[in-house]
C-alpha cells in the first residue's frame, strides 16, 4: 500500500488546527465559550489524528525505504531556515500534547483563571508548531531540490 499521500494529509490536519486555534481565540474574545470550546476541542482532534498519521507515514517510509527521514537538500535561502525551524518545530512539538491536555482540562472544568494562565503559554507554541508544520511540508515536498 503507498501511503506517501500522507505527508500531505498531516500539512492539512496542520493548518486545519492552526484555523481552529485562530478562531477559538476569536471565539473567547467574544466571550462566545461553547463556539471556544468546540474550536479548541477540533483542534486537539485534528492534532491527534495527525500525530496517528505522521506516525503511519513514518513507519511506512521506514518499511518501504529503508529510512524514514526525506533528505532536505536546498541550499542558500531555504537551506538557512530550514534546519533551525524544523529544529525548534519538533523540540516544541513535544510540548504540545502536555501543554493542551492540561489547558483543556482547566477550560472544561471552567478552572478559568488557571486555563487563562496555562493558554498564554499553551497557545503561541501550538500556533507555532501548527503553521510550521505546514511551512515544513512545503519546503520538504515541494521547494526540495532532488
Amino acid at each position: 500500500m503507498d501511503l506517501s499521500f500522507l505527508p500531505a494529509v498531516n500539512a492539512a490536519l496542520n493548518g486545519s488546527a492552526f484555523v481552529l486555534l485562530v478562531v477559538g481565540m476569536v471565539f473567547i474574545k467574544q466571550k462566545k465559550i461553547d463556539a471556544h470550546r468546540r474550536c479548541m476541542i477540533a483542534a486537539f482532534v485534528m492534532s491527534c489524528i495527525f500525530l496517528v498519521t505522521y506516525i503511519t507515514h513514518y513507519a511506512w517510509r521506514a518499511s518501504v525505504h529503508g529510512g524514514v527521514h526525506t533528505k532536505f537538500t536546498a541550499g542558500g535561502f531555504l537551506g538557512a531556515i530550514y534546519y533551525p525551524m524544523l529544529i525548534s518545530h519538533i523540540l516544541l512539538a513535544m510540548a504540545v500534547p502536555v501543554l493542551a491536555i492540561i489547558t483543556i482540562r482547566h477550560g472544561l472544568k471552567r478552572r478559568d483563571d488557571q486555563h487563562r494562565r496555562i493558554a498564554r503559554i499553551t497557545l503561541p507554541i501550538w500556533l507555532y508548531v501548527s503553521i510550521t508544520g505546514v511551512l515544513i511540508y512545503v519546503m520538504l515536498y515541494h521547494l526540495n531540490q532532488p
